[in-house]
């Protein structure tokens, strides 16, 4: 198969990071296809991607005309059968668990045409984890996106039993979407930004768990020293806290260690309130209007709105 054969692209979770690929994919000219597991979910999704699109209109990097052939190009389904047919590629952005990961793939490896290539979006597990679960291995690569809003950065990680034609074929589809590559030469848990930035939120929730430093304060050390516009709370926001605590819960317990686990334990007492960052308006901060916003939030100024 060649990337001038690759038309129609499945979204495997629509969450935040789905929402923003599918998007991607079909202000690309592409179809487009949402899978989730109920319609509740597919229609809240739906209504995320259309105000997406809106302020990608009312910022200039999308026209209006386009914006409307975009989201022309966009369908949703609860139901697996229909969402696989006449599928050449997935994006899959499911919760990060390999054993999940493996048997979602697995059930749409019986439903999907033999040429659909197997894409994951995982943001810190690697695809031999789950790879022969998918029962198609050779044809399973990450391809792993940022927030799409603010970047055009994305990662190229194939396991040892991708097939290389897969791997060069996925590099041109993501280039025809407008992504700058960063191709891995192996397989490392992170890629390579997100080994940095987990780094990173470690030693935050470290010092917050720890009680060291008060959550604003950490985020106004970074902010002030690298001159950025939020620290790593916000960016933590941004992701999504749920994200963030699966994957420190995941390691913390697979490795055992006790801090992280403790930092795990930290952000779980936001996910039990419902609050999950930017996307239900509360997370370490209040949206629209978070705090850190304010002009005089580096000097200990700024009133978060609770």
């Amino acid at each position: 198969m060649k990337v001038e054969d690759i038309n129609r692209v499945l979204i495997l979770g629509a969450g935040t990071m789905g929402q923003q690929i599918g998007l991607q994919c079909a202000m690309h000219a592409y179809d487009v296809v949402y899978y989730d597991l109920s319609q509740e979910i597919l229609d809240k999704a739906m209504r995320r991607v259309a105000k997406l699109g809106a302020w990608y209109a009312s910022t200039g990097r999308l026209a209006e005309d386009s914006l409307h052939k975009a989201l022309a190009r966009i369908s949703a389904t609860p139901d697996p059968a229909k969402a696989a047919q006449d599928v050449d590629l997935i994006s899959e952005s499911i919760p990060e668990d390999p054993e999940l990961k493996g048997k979602v793939f697995a059930q749409f490896n019986t439903l999907c045409p033999e040429r659909t290539i197997f894409t994951t979006n995982t943001s810190m597990l690697v695809p031999s984890m789950f790879a022969k679960a998918t029962g198609r291995p050779e044809k399973l690569v990450a391809l792993h996106f940022h927030d799409l809003r603010a970047n055009h950065i994305t990662d190229l990680m194939p396991h040892p039993g991708t097939a290389p034609e897969v791997t060069r074929l996925v590099h041109e589809f993501a280039e025809s979407i407008g992504q700058i590559v960063i191709v891995l030469q192996r397989e490392n848990s992170g890629y390579v930004f997100n080994t940095m930035l987990s780094s990173l939120f470690s030693s935050a929730l470290s010092l917050a768990s720890r009680k060291v430093a008060t959550v604003e304060d950490i985020d106004r050390s970074w902010m002030g020293v690298m001159h950025t516009s939020m620290g790593p709370f916000g960016i933590m926001d941004q992701i999504g806290l749920s994200t963030v605590w699966t994957i420190t819960d995941y390691w913390a317990k697979k490795t055992g260690d006790a801090q992280a686990q403790a930092n795990a334990d930290f952000l779980k007492q936001y996910i039990d309130k419902g609050h999950l960052g930017f996307k239900t308006n509360q997370g370490f901060y209040s949206y629209p209007n978070p705090v850190y916003t304010q002009a005089n939030f580096l000097t200990g100024g700024g009133k978060q709105n609770e």
